[in-house]
């Protein structure tokens, strides 16, 4: 087993960190992965410094640098069974522009990789900015650091957060929040964008764009645009009707019946309506209907996309029963309302 030392000076330098053409890149980030981490968010970020790093498609680490440290040089394993190893132990965070922590499931975010905490204190001690993508940004409260700051989070754990956490400002609207020494992402293929956002600020337009062209994505998308779901404003105090409503947010587009939904969550299905009813004084069936039209409104206000195929997205049959749904809800077509937000400019 390949152990050292956490914390110590003199780390163990792979050879793809070194760079004899340059020793002060422009960007030089250390990448910090919790057990169970997710592979995608990690891949984008790192992928997007690479193509920025050199000329072409060389990979060589020139205008900027990276390195992935770990307490020993043990794998860590990604939540989808994929390892990696670090390439050296712990380094003193100072050497770094940032200090990237990617999260991954929950349950090992939240209690877990105690050394990744201990090492973003000293991150934060160094005064060296953190990122955290995915659900890094629990690591980060864990760790103290985002108490009375905005947090980015996935609107799949939206509700995680906020159930958890009073003292940190959720957001669940935007892809990412920039608050200086703290930036977090909800994570995914968003981290290439919050990379572009980087790289832009330490080499330049163009070669933040240069990696996104060749990871054969458009511009990046800014910090403030929206979530492809948005964060439900429908709370509920039952833990059971919580997981009930988790399940039905996850199940927009083909809604479940109550015996799927109950069945899903380990209950009996007239116990959940029952529960459900007196926490919101709805049906279960009635409050899904009411999460399916907040969404196709969110649809209308914020895409392009056809009706149609908003009215399949949020789980209806056809148009015409979209259509009837949403004005009972709301007292407009849905045509009328895309017309009233095209022109106030919000389409």
């Amino acid at each position: 087993m390949k152990t050292a030392a956490p914390f110590t000076s003199t780390p163990y330098m792979s050879p793809k960190t070194i760079n004899p053409q340059r020793s002060s890149p422009s960007l030089s980030v250390g990448f910090v992965l919790m057990q169970s981490f997710t592979l995608l968010p990690f891949s984008a970020f790192i992928d997007a410094l690479r193509l920025a790093a050199d000329e072409g498609d060389q990979s060589a680490q020139i205008h900027c640098r990276w390195t992935v440290m770990g307490a020993t040089l043990d794998r860590i394993t990604s939540s989808s069974g994929v390892a990696i190893e670090p390439w050296e132990i712990y380094r003193d965070p100072a050497e770094f522009d940032y200090i990237v922590v990617v999260g991954g499931l929950l349950p090992e975010t939240l209690n877990g990789s105690r050394h990744v905490i201990d090492y973003l204190q000293w991150a934060d001690r160094a005064h060296t900015p953190i990122i955290g993508l995915c659900t890094g940004s629990f690591a980060m409260i864990r760790a103290g650091l985002m108490t009375n700051r905005r947090c980015c989070v996935s609107w799949f754990h939206y509700g995680d957060l906020t159930d958890r956490y009073v003292d940190v400002t959720p957001v669940g609207d935007q892809l990412f929040v920039d608050d200086g020494d703290r930036i977090t992402c909800a994570g995914g293929a968003v981290a290439a964008d919050l990379a572009a956002h980087i790289i832009e600020r330490h080499l330049g337009q163009s070669w933040a764009r240069k990696s996104l062209r060749i990871l054969v994505m458009d511009s990046p998308r800014p910090a403030n645009a929206p979530q492809p779901q948005p964060t439900s404003t429908y709370r509920v105090e039952n833990k059971w009707a919580k997981k009930a409503l988790l399940v039905m947010e996850q199940n927009l587009s083909r809604p479940l019946t109550t015996n799927a939904i109950a069945a899903r969550i380990n209950i009996s299905k007239r116990q959940l309506e029952r529960l459900f009813l007196a926490d919101t004084g709805d049906s279960l069936q009635k409050f899904y209907r009411k999460i399916r039209l907040s969404y196709g409104h969110w649809l209308l206000e914020n895409t392009q996309r056809s009706i149609t195929d908003i009215a399949e997205e949020s789980g209806f049959a056809d148009t015409a029963h979209f259509s009837r749904a949403f004005h009972g809800a709301f007292a407009q077509r849905p045509t009328g309302f895309r017309k009233r937000a095209f022109n106030s400019g919000k389409t």
